[in-house]
């Protein structure tokens, strides 16, 4: 039997300590666009998934308050009281449902993590759409679930006929995200009923990941909990209140999968950060419509830039456009030739199983902005 010293040897790639789990997925692409464009002095930036402004300095104050008042001890595992029971009594006002229990997590991710653990069993499969946010098949895989991702191109539309003849007798979930990274498309009502009724007539799990529902530009937000009482609703402060690094998130859906939740949470990331907490509670009194605004004309600006160039689906939400590399180029190919000119935009393989797209964050300045589209634009007239 080799010791693990020899075992190093033998295979010096893989410490002979590391967990078999972790050999399923690879890190983050994401991260390997940034290495690759690390020697970039002054990169036009279209590639960062977090809003262009800054956490609102009402927010900011009331965590500075929090942190000068004492308030930096650990929170309660299922969050602080008064930011519970804002978030209820938010909820309880939108579906009115029975049995509906909202817990603080630690950020949106932490609550997805919470989710898979809670619910997916080795070897049960979860449904969602190919595009997909690069963290859904990594966390499935590190609980033994199994990913299946259902084809969603041309138009990256919920398809409830895909979704239902994706379904086996090993599926437990089904994950929807609306409006969705990394193409920005927005479920319409009838197609998150639809799916909302399947899972409910198969007796699914139907998770709804929420995080970008105030970025929707050209119809009010549609959440599939409307229709199906027992959906498991992800959403947070991330991104409608720039709070990326803040970690505050919350989940809410029928009490004893909250509870299951909230057990794994006090053995992993324990709480949310307490001040940060407070932060959110002052945050659900901020009017956002400005900011959507100008967001929505941020949209307009580089779907107007690109139309008749570039392949896309207008997105009707978060603040990310998927456009299809031009000439018949790899997506990955056109990047790196975007990269070499200095535009950071993300290879849609990072997100799919296919490598025909890319990703582009419109969560940028405008006239950062004016300077992609002219890029994008000179780049599609020199492959064509």
């Amino acid at each position: 039997m080799l010791t693990h010293a020899k075992q190093r040897l033998k295979n010096p790639i893989m410490h002979a300590w590391i967990a078999d789990r972790t050999k399923t997925f690879d890190s983050s692409g994401i991260r390997k666009v940034f290495d690759l464009a690390a020697k970039l002095t002054d990169p036009i930036n279209l590639s960062i998934g977090q809003p262009d402004f800054d956490v609102p300095v009402e927010i900011q104050d009331a965590a500075i308050a929090a942190i000068r008042g004492g308030k930096n001890a650990y929170s309660p595992t299922q969050g602080i009281a008064p930011l519970r029971e804002a978030l209820r009594a938010q909820i309880d006002a939108q579906y009115s449902h029975a049995d509906r229990d909202v817990f603080v997590s630690s950020g949106t991710s932490g609550g997805l993590m919470l989710a898979m653990m809670a619910m997916v069993n080795p070897g049960d499969e979860v449904i969602f759409l190919d595009p997909y946010f690069v963290m859904y098949p990594a966390l499935l895989k590190m609980c033994g679930g199994v990913p299946v991702a259902v084809d969603s191109y041309p138009d990256f539309q919920l398809d409830p006929d895909k979704i239902a003849a994706a379904i086996t007798p090993k599926t437990k979930m089904i994950l929807v995200n609306s409006p969705a990274n990394p193409t920005g498309v927005s479920a319409t009502a009838e197609q998150l009923e639809a799916v909302a009724k399947l899972a409910a007539k198969h007796e699914i799990a139907l998770v709804s990941d929420e995080i970008y529902s105030r970025f929707q530009y050209d119809a009010p937000f549609v959440s599939p909990a409307s229709f199906n009482d027992q959906t498991i609703v992800i959403d947070g402060f991330s991104k409608s209140h720039a709070m990326t690094g803040w970690r505050v998130g919350y989940v809410h859906g029928p009490s004893e999968i909250m509870a299951t939740m909230l057990k794994i949470q006090q053995y992993s990331f324990v709480c949310s950060p307490q001040p940060s907490q407070w932060g959110a509670l002052r945050a659900m009194d901020i009017d956002l419509q400005s900011y959507i605004d100008d967001y929505r004309v941020k949209r307009d600006m580089i779907a107007e830039g690109l139309s008749g160039r570039y392949e896309f689906t207008l997105p009707g939400g978060a603040f990310y456009l998927f456009a299809k590399a031009p000439g018949g180029m790899g997506g990955e190919a056109f990047v790196k030739r975007a990269i070499e000119r200095g535009l950071l935009i993300i290879p849609g393989n990072i997100f799919s199983d296919r490598d025909t797209h890319f990703r582009i964050s419109f969560a940028a300045s405008n006239e950062t902005l004016k300077k992609g589209i002219k890029m994008l634009q000179d780049l599609h007239d020199e492959l064509t």
